[in-house]
């Protein structure tokens, strides 16, 4: 069980694990409005698509608490201001936009006749989502056990673990549930270029709770599945459109490649609520791209030369037919996903 939680409510704030500072510094960060969350977001305070949701959510929350509101629909104006500042925050992944659809239904209720009883159901509200993705962590690291054999080499790319979904995690959840399992297995873990999720923080989270892993640069990534054995490719999700195309962190797709080029099952994992039966393909997805700088240098040390240009999107997208099954909370997936993922929710 881990000892750190990304996210939290604590005395009427939000309470953030601020993930740019590890792993060499544990710092936690408060706070008491939409706006301020969005920056969070944005900044990758905190990041993971369901972690997201969840502090958008509670983003909300904040707003219908510290508005100065005489009338329901002062709350409900001041919900919509979060709304668009949160909404704007990252475009790829679908959880965002989900958890801030279910908190702005919840509010529009008519039986809530007072401005107390807005704020306590938007606060409700919030709770259920976190609940429910932790919830969910923990049943996909159960639908995932059958799939992993003992003494098993999983290659996990970016990070998944508890800091990005809130709790136990997803894709990295099927390896640590396995470890939990006495399976004895070991995780090569891609740095995840351009900014070291995989090193800064999947090592960091398996270092914290016993799992042997091994760090790799993500261009050694084919290198290892040909000369060291890898029995399975383990990654999250963003958003998965309705046809199974799966945008992920930047990497995920070569990863995918090279997996189907070695004979080796592709596993992508994540709750219900990255799937998007609204977007019909990943050409449909939109690709967040992020600064330069990013590119250029390694935290505060530029590494390319001055006036160097560069290009640093976010996300890329797998293709379905290179996705053996999609692991959610509800079961795992197979192809022809464009059926099976809409059985699944359905």
């Amino acid at each position: 069980m881990n000892t750190y939680h990304a996210i939290a409510w604590i005395d009427n704030r939000l309470r953030l694990l601020d993930q740019r500072e590890l792993p060499h510094n544990v710092i936690y960060l408060e706070y008491t409005s939409a706006p301020a969350v969005a920056v969070a977001i944005r900044e990758m305070v905190v990041r993971g698509a369901p972690a997201i949701g969840i502090t958008a959510a509670y983003g909300m929350a904040l707003a219908a608490l510290y508005c100065d509101a005489a009338s329901v629909k002062d709350v409900h104006a001041a919900l919509g201001e979060a709304n668009a500042v949160l909404r704007a925050a990252r475009p790829t992944a679908v959880n965002l936009f989900g958890a801030l659809d279910r908190v702005l239904a919840r509010a529009a209720n008519p039986a809530l006749k007072t401005v107390d009883a807005v704020r306590a159901a938007v606060l409700e509200e919030a709770h259920a989502i976190y609940e429910q993705e932790r919830q969910a962590n923990l049943a996909i690291g159960q639908h995932a056990l059958p799939l992993v054999p003992d003494d098993a080499c999983i290659l996990h790319h970016c990070n998944t673990g508890p800091l990005a979904t809130g709790e136990f995690g997803t894709a990295l959840r099927v390896i640590i549930a396995a470890h939990e399992a006495g399976k004895r297995v070991h995780a090569f873990v891609d740095e995840t270029r351009p900014r070291l999720q995989g090193a800064r923080l999947t090592a960091w989270e398996l270092q914290q709770l016993g799992v042997p892993y091994t760090l790799i640069v993500d261009g050694a990534a084919a290198h290892i599945m040909r000369t060291r054995g890898v029995d399975l490719c383990v990654v999250g999700c963003d958003r998965i459109a309705a046809n199974g195309d799966t945008a992920n962190k930047i990497g995920t797709f070569h990863l995918a490649l090279a997996a189907h080029a070695h004979g080796i099952p592709f596993y992508v994992v994540g709750p219900t609520s990255t799937i998007d039966l609204s977007t019909p393909t990943g050409d449909d997805i939109p690709l967040e791209e992020r600064s330069e700088e990013e590119v250029t240098c390694v935290g505060s040390c530029r590494i390319a030369p001055v006036g160097a240009t560069a290009a640093n999107p976010a996300f890329d997208v797998t293709p379905a037919r290179y996705i053996t099954a999609i692991i959610t909370e509800r079961g795992v997936v197979r192809p022809p996903f464009a059926k099976t993922l809409a059985q699944l929710l359905r």
